[in-house]
């Protein structure tokens, strides 16, 4: 189950890792600038979703006396 965890292990895992950075680039300036936005919407839909709930949860419970 944990194989990967013995210290026989731990230069083939160190490799692995070395391997990918290796592969790694710098992105572009417009790369960089897509990727900011998404995941800066993806932030903001998650917490007006957030919120949509707790206004729901807090105010509609007022609306049912």
């Amino acid at each position: 189950m944990f194989e990967d965890k013995e210290i026989g292990n731990v230069p083939l895992r160190l490799n692995e890792y070395i391997r990918v950075l290796k592969l790694t680039r710098k992105p572009s300036r417009e790369e960089f600038s897509v990727i900011a936005k998404v995941a800066g919407a993806g932030i903001l839909l998650v917490g007006l979703i957030g919120f949509i709930i707790y206004i729901l949860i807090t105010v509609m419970p007022g609306w049912f006396k």
